[in-house]
């Protein structure tokens, strides 16, 4: 990683300004349900504690639309916070203001204070250079950790670069990038990508890329059907996307010719709707009936794909293999999980790409077994797809 971290400043007495992700999932009692991203920046957050920096926090939580919403408010966040670090943590009542100002200013070395969610001002999501710089007034350092919203050229991740001298990437980032970046350039091979979800179109970068790195491709949910029915076989009423049939084709003839392994399921789990409470069967994908739907890949399929995750030195996976919220769809995903962390166990480095994956391998109870899980769904897939990431790209570069 080519940046400036944590590790790199002087904390000191210093005003810390740390962009966080703590868009929490919340209950209607306003309880947060899963506390992964307040659990994953602890590191930098004990760290600018720890060294007597005056820490202030800022985070967006859900989609308050530019206007105060005490719905979204960050107060459950700051709670569980102070409780994770056994010491106060404060929350103001915006996040700009004379008001935010005066207890920013009161800080004292090793103190933590939250601002309210950055999403009550439309002008965060605008990159708003005015709100930008009074964001970085309140601090005289800022570092980034929140890789969830790097792809996002926000006045909190991107903006605020421009007004302040020192702009260093946290732990998380580093040891997202660290990861990420690894898989790309370093693999131990064989080296096997997974990717699933509903349309190719929202893979198709990201394939590309793969193909220069990867030996095997293993492809799983709604995806397949449109490399199906390219193909003329039949695919009933599974999800298609028709204008993209003819860039299925190309994207199996560049695996081809850059002698990539790119493999379909060869048997599906089908349903005449996606219901819990349709009758499901499992049909070959040479003859799919018509009228139903392909939900799943199948347990010969399952087996295939099991094989080859567990023959891998390096593994990463985006993107489930059918309709894992629906127990009798989600054998394929939870399968895949289970020989993720089968192959971490015998040495192998995982890395889940966030997203429904990350999703789906804490619903299997399997987070904990591999090797890295991705605290960014589309930050993660737009690093994979090589571009460059705003909020990353504008800290300050090691010299």
């Amino acid at each position: 990683m080519q940046k400036k971290t944590l590790s790199d400043i002087s904390l000191q007495g210093k005003r810390v300004l740390m962009r966080v992700d703590f868009n929490v999932p919340l209950d209607e009692a306003r309880n947060i349900t899963d506390d992964k991203r307040i659990i994953e920046a602890l590191p930098s957050i004990r760290k600018v504690v720890e060294s007597g920096g005056r820490l202030i926090l800022m985070s967006h939580l859900g989609r308050p639309k530019g206007k105060v919403n005490p719905e979204f408010s960050l107060a459950p966040a700051a709670r569980r916070l102070s409780e994770l670090l056994e010491i106060p943590v404060a929350i103001a009542k915006d996040c700009i203001g004379n008001e935010v100002m005066q207890q920013v200013l009161a800080l004292q070395d090793g103190d933590v204070l939250m601002l309210e969610n950055l999403r009550f001002h439309p002008q965060e999501e605008a990159n708003d250079p005015d709100f930008a710089k009074e964001l970085a007034s309140l601090g005289e350092v800022y570092v980034n950790d929140a890789f969830g919203t790097a792809h996002r050229a926000h006045a909190s991740t991107e903006g605020i670069t421009h007004y302040v001298q020192t702009a260093v990437a946290g732990y998380l980032i580093e040891k997202e990038l660290q990861y990420l970046g690894n898989a790309l350039d370093h693999a131990v091979r064989p080296f096997v990508a997974i990717l699933g979800g509903s349309k190719i179109s929202g893979k198709i970068d990201v394939l590309e890329q793969l193909f220069n790195k990867v030996d095997t491709v293993l492809v799983g949910g709604a995806m397949v059907f449109t490399f199906f029915k390219a193909q003329g076989m039949p695919v009933g009423n599974s999800l298609v996307e028709n204008e993209k049939l003819d860039l299925a084709l190309s994207l199996l003839e560049q695996a081809k010719a850059k002698g990539v392994r790119l493999i379909l399921p060869s048997d599906v789990v089908v349903a005449s709707e996606i219901s819990a409470d349709a009758p499901a069967r499992v049909e070959p994908v040479s003859g799919i009936s018509e009228g139903m739907i392909g939900l799943d890949i199948g347990p010969d399929t399952i087996d295939t794909y099991m094989k080859e995750i567990l023959g891998a030195k390096t593994v990463l996976w985006n993107g489930p293999m059918g309709v894992f919220e629906i127990d009798q769809f989600a054998r394929g995903t939870f399968s895949v999980a289970r020989a993720l962390a089968d192959t971490t166990a015998t040495g192998a480095v995982t890395i889940i790409g966030g997203g429904d994956s990350a999703a789906a391998i804490a619903k299997a109870g399997l987070a904990s077994k591999v090797t890295h899980v991705s605290t960014g769904g589309g930050a993660s897939l737009e690093f994979l797809e090589g571009k460059e990431l705003p909020g990353i790209a504008a800290l300050n570069d090691l010299a």
